[in-house]
């Protein structure tokens, strides 16, 4: 196995050839058309057969397409690796694993980052424990810690529902990332320092918690009577001859020389840090491509790897099948594993990031297949739906279909609105996240519907309905369904089923709020630019404000009003791009107090305006200016309560 920068000289020039114009035209969409005998044109699917899945097959199509990719989104290196039937079908690296030192990307000895799908390990131990009997997936976790989870509903968070992110956490951030490797907190003191506030009662809502497989890799770590990464060394990375694997951080000495930097770009962009989480059972690890091949060989074959076992075959085959289920014809979650649907077959995967690396797992049990893939810089795409698509499309393909309605009443005029997602901030400052993220559905006059969720270069495709309250792309696989949550909301059922999308109620609707702070920040910035511009516009013509003492006073008052509440927003937003950096709390409680300040001092603008409608001798203009100026103060104030901007508490 070796780094595949370019094509190696033992396979035939004109097959690269060929191979890498096939690969760019499946990646890149472009049209292939066949003439048959009657000068019929076909599509691909019906004139020939996909080609047969060997090592020799797929080296030449992924030479032919990941270094085209790399260099096109400025990417420095990635590795693939891919299982059949129980064996490595074929491991390979591309590019740089350091760019300065020119050092390639080797599939079995350079280290990446997989991110979250460091969450099947944890998921897997903790099987491994119920399987023994020492834990009980629908037992109140409760029992396993020596810390409480507080009371919030009626029913208890479970471990079932922590590994399919139904607990009901909010999301929080604060503290996942560390500078400092050796100021690492360990894994107790992290989750009972850092218990998110629950939005959600168990079992009814996803909503992707980072925290709640922290929490389960404690009740690991917990119940074992090992540490996390020991536990993971011992049961998990040694019978599948993971030698190359670990959740240490930072890294042991013998491993640091493997690690592959990160990168934001892959040109002359320096080096990142190695990145350290304190939610290290569900992003932390380190590994190889070829490591993650027995991983995948291990759950392909319901548990066995060579002459080893992690699982028996009843729990493993419990792990892969389907936990949570909202609309039984989209993609729900097994035990850590999300569905995904590809071309008529179930496949069962995670994917996972950091600031560099973005990686994605599939396992396909019909096929006894499996796929990995990482890249270590963000670079301008992340490529591994890119290059699964194409691989899977290539070998295993489906014929094209087409979307028949479902002979209902459209009910496309009561979806239409905004959606926020699960996966969010509800009591935080934080919560504005909700706003900026939110989700639009717009019904079509002809029953169909488009959705931001679903579009080709930021534009929303058509969706079409396929049955009652599920919408399709015309060709494709994408879709979207809808339900009615337990209020008789509206939710969204995406493709990934660890989130759902949620209706905002009208006070959150993002048409409303921005229109709202725009016109809000309008005023005070036009406010704050014309009081000095006003005054020498008056020392010019030799015009003074007629105004008594307490007038001017009122006046200097109301404009410094205006200042704090347009810095309130300004310098808020530029400390929201630096978040999460606890070091930059204090800072942002002074901003905090400083918008109270502001909020409180809006009695005086509304004071004056109410005043200056009896004062005799005001002049209209500024009478209209002093209402303005005091709506804009209400908007602010509004605005900042219903997205918890004032919330002084540190749970983000």
């Amino acid at each position: 196995m070796q780094n595949h920068t370019a094509p190696a000289a033992a396979v035939c020039p004109i097959l690269r050839i060929a191979a890498a114009g096939l690969a760019l035209l499946v990646t890149f969409g472009l049209p292939l058309t066949f003439v048959t005998a009657s000068g019929v044109e076909d599509s691909p699917a019906a004139a020939v057969l996909p080609p047969q899945l060997t090592a020799d097959d797929l080296g030449i199509f992924l030479d032919g397409l990941i270094p085209v990719l790399l260099r096109r989104d400025d990417i420095a290196g990635a590795v693939i690796a891919v299982v059949k039937d129980g064996k490595l079908l074929l491991a390979r690296g591309y590019g740089y694993s350091d760019v300065e030192a020119k050092k390639p990307v080797s599939p079995d000895s350079t280290l990446f980052r997989p991110g979250s799908i460091s969450k099947l390990f944890t998921c897997t131990a903790v099987m491994q424990l119920v399987e023994q009997g020492k834990l009980d997936l629908d037992r109140d976790i409760n029992q396993y810690l020596e810390f409480q989870i507080p009371t919030a509903y009626s029913q208890p968070i479970t471990l079932r529902h922590l590994l399919t992110h139904t607990a009901g956490f909010q999301e929080t951030i604060r503290g996942i990332f560390i500078r400092d490797g050796d100021r690492l907190s360990t894994l107790r003191e992290y989750v009972e320092g850092n218990l998110p506030p629950r939005i959600f009662a168990p079992g009814t809502t996803p909503a992707y918690s980072n925290y709640g497989n922290a929490l389960a890799g404690y009740i690991v770590e917990r119940v074992s009577g090992q540490s996390f990464e020991e536990y993971i060394e011992e049961h998990i990375f040694r019978p599948l001859g993971m030698k190359h694997s670990t959740y240490r951080q930072p890294l042991p000495d013998d491993l640091k020389p493997l690690m592959s930097n990160g990168y934001q770009g892959g040109g002359s962009d320096p080096a990142r840090p190695f990145e350290v989480l304190q939610t290290f059972p569900g992003g932390g690890m380190s590994t190889t491509a070829e490591d993650m091949s027995h991983f995948m060989i291990a759950h392909l074959q319901d548990g066995a790897f060579d002459n080893e076992r992690i699982l028996k075959p009843e729990t493993a085959r419990i792990m892969h099948s389907r936990q949570v289920e909202l609309v039984a014809s989209m993609n729900g979650s097994a035990v850590g594993f999300a569905e995904q649907t590809r071309n008529g077959y179930r496949a069962i995967g995670h994917g996972g990031d950091l600031q560099a690396f973005h990686s994605q797992l599939y396992l396909v049990p019909e096929l006894r297949l499996g796929f990995f893939f990482s890249q270590n810089s963000t670079g301008r795409a992340s490529l591994r739906t890119t290059i699964w698509r194409s691989f899977f499309d290539r070998y295993f393909p489906s014929a094209q279909r087409s979307i028949k309605s479902s002979n209902t009443p459209s009910n496309a005029s009561e979806l239409a609105g905004f959606y926020k997602t699960t996966r969010r901030f509800d009591q935080s400052t934080f919560k504005l996240g909700s706003l900026t993220g939110q989700v639009r559905v717009f019904a079509n006059s002809d029953g169909t519907i488009r959705s931001d969720l679903i579009n080709d270069l930021g534009r929303p495709k058509t969706l079409y309905e396929v049955e009652p309250m599920k919408y399709c792309e015309e060709k494709g696989e994408d879709c979207i369904a809808f339900r009615k949550d337990e209020g008789g909301g509206n939710q969204i059922v995406v493709d990934f089923p660890h989130i759902v999308f949620q209706r905002v109620p009208w006070y959150e609707n993002r048409t409303l709020n921005y229109v709202l702070l725009g016109a809000s920040v309008a005023v005070f910035a036009l406010t704050v630019v014309f009081w000095p511009v006003g005054a020498v516009i008056r020392r010019h013509y030799g015009r003074r404000l007629d105004l008594t003492r307490r007038q001017r006073r009122l006046r200097v008052m109301i404009r410094i009003v205006c200042i704090v509440d347009l810095a309130f927003l300004i310098v808020g937003r530029i400390l929201s791009l630096k978040l999460p950096d606890v070091s930059l709390e204090i800072w942002v409680h002074l901003l905090q107090a400083a918008g109270i300040v502001g909020a409180l001092a809006s009695l005086i603008v509304i004071y004056d305006a109410v005043r200056c409608w009896t004062e005799h001798g005001r002049w209209w203009a500024s009478r209209v200016s002093a209402c303005l100026i005091a709506l804009a103060c209400l908007g602010f104030v509004w605005f900042a309560l219903v997205w918890h901007l004032f919330d002084f508490t540190t749970r983000y």
